[in-house]
């Protein structure tokens, strides 16, 4: 087992002395009212029960490992040939079963790593429904955009592409705050709208659609090194509403990455450089999340990316405002009050399923 992975085990272990788990334990019923209000608790219950698993699995791994000396040692005092041939095959036992081991370590500690990062990138897109996609992702960017503020996230928007009606076709952002991606990835997936336009003279119901994307950010720490000639840079005017150009100068800039096809665009600042510089960190953030993603194919079968289409019909949620329900198709539930959803109040779903998915 590497060194990294080793200091990781010790930082768990230290971290596992200040968990939820030993504060409800130890505190008064006043005080474990208090721990239970934080945004973040559920979060780091989860966590410190993720912990536990851990060092219990790497307990096995030491305990197999003063087993195989053990035995080592007592191979080398022996000459009796059946001990020595049930030694090997106990030996052989336990190192394949710390093999197992050593992998399983690796993948929950990688795995419990990428949960934790305190920033990700939310992008919103206009799936099927023409105009009245646009309008939601404007709707469903200001809904996030409350809920941020009520648990005190902060944002930055990275880049957005106005519609030529109302609303935009993709808002993509960035977002600061504790334990971000792993409060935020479950909101990935179709996110289904049923409503009367306004543009609706029959008062017929429309239905139409926009993914929601969670990417993990980039560790400032990790240096991914992105070679200049596989880049196609090119630059163009900034966009406005009806597709207009709203700078007389060419400042927004798109990024191709041609061995992935990877592309990304920054035109919110008015200098070029500034554009260049944000345009690469989301170019970056998407080529290790893919990186990640073929990772975590291999250490688990049991952790699968969201891969959204657009298409109405693989929904993770319905927003019927005729009906003023929310309805979570995962969950097989429905919610009367999308106002206030719709404003923000989303908190307690999310919380949901970070219960659930303890």
């Amino acid at each position: 087992m590497n060194r990294k992975i080793l200091n990781k085990l010790k930082q768990i272990q230290i971290d596992i002395k200040t968990n939820p788990e030993d504060l409800l334990l130890n505190n008064s019923s006043k005080q474990i009212n208090l721990l239970k209000k934080t945004t973040n608790f559920l979060a780091l219950l989860k966590r410190s029960k993720k912990y536990h698993q851990i060092i219990e699995i790497y307990n096995q791994y030491k305990k197999n490992k003063k087993e195989i000396l053990d035995l080592i040692e007592l191979a080398s005092h022996t000459k009796d040939k059946t001990l020595l041939k049930a030694i090997q095959l106990e030996l052989s036992n336990l190192i394949k079963s710390n093999f197992k081991i050593s992998n399983q370590i690796k993948a929950e500690v990688y795995e419990t790593s990428f949960k934790e990062l305190n920033s990700a990138i939310l992008e919103l897109r206009a799936g099927t429904g023409g105009n009245e996609a646009c309008i939601f992702v404007e709707e469903m960017f200001r809904m996030y955009y409350m809920y941020f503020k009520e648990v005190s996230w902060n944002v930055k928007i990275l880049n957005s592409t106005p519609s030529s009606y109302k609303g935009y076709k993709e808002i993509i952002m960035k977002i600061y705050g504790k334990n971000v991606y792993n409060v935020l990835k479950y909101e990935s997936g179709v996110h289904r709208v049923q409503r009367i336009p306004e543009t609706e003279g029959q008062g017929r119901l429309h239905t139409s659609a926009i993914t929601v994307a969670v990417l993990p950010e980039i560790n400032k720490t990790i240096n991914i090194y992105l070679n200049p000639e596989e880049i196609k840079r090119e630059s163009f005017r900034s966009r406005g509403a009806g597709g207009q150009n709203v700078n007389k100068t060419e400042t927004a800039i798109r990024l191709t990455h041609l061995p992935t096809g990877i592309i990304s665009e920054c035109q919110e600042e008015r200098s070029q450089h500034k554009n260049l510089e944000k345009a690469l960190r989301v170019l970056k953030d998407r080529i290790l999340n893919l990186k990640r993603s073929k990772q975590i194919k291999k250490l688990s079968t049991k952790r699968k990316l969201l891969i959204s289409t657009g298409d109405r019909s693989v929904k993770i949620r319905t927003y019927n405002f005729h009906k003023g329900i929310v309805t979570d198709h995962r969950l097989k539930q429905s919610f009367s009050n999308l106002e206030e959803f719709m404003n923000g109040k989303i908190e307690k779903l999310i919380n949901l399923f970070q219960y659930l998915n303890k």
